[in-house]
């Protein structure tokens, strides 16, 4: 995949960082640490610049947020909870669980967003709540646009220092990445816990 992400940046510049960003919010798996870094390696290389690469990959960033953002409005809290109403039991779910996840967002959703854009996965998972609990759009806006600014500036200015060692700073994001995702599962394990234990004791109540 690495060949091919530097082939596409390699023949279409800045466009292919756009498109490949947009991308990479839709589809996780495409590492942006890849597109970022080998961009700065290009940057001195090439007649892209660090500002050229960073404008285009923080608006590749936000056009593939704002397609999450919509795909959340349309999958809103209150279609969460008619399908809950309907499937509830098997996913051992109820209407009230969605109103208390759409409390949370509502309260800790602004910095969610912002600190979501700086984790890897998370970066790009975090549109589809803010987009369900019906954050406004101009506030999921600005902090994505600030919180992708400083993922995309961080990579490219270390992709345009580090030159040809650019795969070597892949390398720590591959490694920072799965101490992420590994977080990420241990976390959704505990919480899952949480939930049954809670339920267990509320029935035994």
């Amino acid at each position: 995949m690495e060949h091919w992400i530097a082939e596409v940046m390699d023949a279409y510049g800045y466009m292919g960082i756009f498109l490949l960003i947009a991308l990479e919010n839709l589809f996780p798996p495409i590492p942006s640490e890849v597109i970022l870094t080998f961009g700065g390696f290009m940057t001195t290389s090439t007649d892209l610049t660090p500002v050229g690469v960073i404008a285009f990959a923080t608006a590749g960033s936000i056009a593939g947020a704002i397609i999450l953002y919509g795909i959340g409005r349309i999958l809103s809290a209150e279609r969460l909870e008619a399908i809950v109403v309907k499937y509830g039991r098997m996913l051992r779910l109820k209407p009230e669980d969605i109103r208390k996840a759409d409390a949370w967002f509502d309260k800790h959703g602004p910095w969610a967003v912002f600190f979501g854009r700086l984790v890897p996965l998370v970066r790009s998972l975090i549109s589809i709540p803010a987009g369900s609990s019906g954050m406004r759009f101009l506030p999921f806006l600005l902090l994505t646009t600030i919180g992708s600014l400083i993922w995309n500036t961080a990579l490219v200015y270390v992709g345009a220092a580090v030159g040809d060692s650019w795969e070597t700073i892949v390398g720590y994001m591959d490694v920072y990445s799965n101490i992420v995702y590994v977080a990420l599962a241990l976390g959704a394990v505990a919480a899952a816990a949480w939930f049954v234990r809670k339920r267990i004791v509320k029935k035994a109540d």
